[in-house]
């Protein structure tokens, strides 16, 4: 089977990107979810999935956003963002978080990012411009120590410019630490020698998508 082109609706919503992310996590793994964005999928994750959210800032657990009343100030995800609690959450301390991350007992990690190259270069952390705030966090730790690495993020900028680029202009967080990129208009695979596969495509179809990014694209075959 090919690249599936899905050219009668799309680009997916913030939403339905995040749902479709969510459905390629494998059942059980142990995952961080990123600010932003990534911290959406978690609102797609049904019980039966068994995978288990882990927050930077000391929790293992984690459910989706928590609303209204249930809302805690004292229960947060790194995003500061109220979340709820599944049974058997664990809380510890921030370092034995980052311990985690940095050891590699982490199946996935879903992040953000401003550009990823075609070699699965990092940039998340700093557009280099001089009125922008930096903002590292743990995604430095997380690329490296997580054993797949998941971005999800929009195709393009809001001036019409690609993220996904034959080489990162932007500072880096990590080198060839990508997989996947899930976006509003196509998902990516990484696999290494600057290849790149499409695996799906929205609201375009895959011979548009390659005349749009200047990146050599292949159609994911299974």
């Amino acid at each position: 089977m090919s690249v599936a082109e899905h050219t009668d609706r799309g680009p997916l919503t913030r939403e339905e990107m995040a749902r479709v992310l969510a459905g390629d996590i494998p059942r059980g793994a142990y995952v961080n979810l990123g600010i932003g964005l990534p911290t959406t999928v978690g609102d797609h994750l049904p019980p039966s999935s068994g995978v288990v959210l882990h927050t930077e800032n000391g929790m293992l657990g984690m459910g989706p956003a928590a609303t209204g009343d249930a809302a805690d100030p004292d229960l947060i995800n790194a995003g500061k963002v109220p979340v709820t609690e599944l049974p058997g959450a664990s809380y510890f301390h921030h370092a034995d978080s980052f311990a985690m991350m940095r050891g590699g007992h982490l199946d996935l990690c879903v992040l953000g990012a401003y550009q990823v190259s075609a070699s699965g270069d990092l940039a998340n952390w700093h557009t280099g411009g001089p009125d922008a705030i930096p903002a590292v966090g743990g995604a430095m730790d997380l690329a490296v120590g997580a054993r797949q690495v998941f971005v999800l993020m929009p195709l393009f900028t809001r001036t019409g410019e690609p993220k996904l680029v034959r080489e990162c202009t932007y500072p880096l967080t990590a080198l060839r630490c990508v997989n996947r990129v899930y976006t509003d208009v196509a998902t990516f695979e990484i696999i290494g020698g600057d290849r790149v596969l499409v695996r799906e495509t929205w609201g375009l179809s895959f011979s548009e998508l390659r005349s749009r990014i200047d990146v050599p694209l292949e159609r994911h075959v299974c």
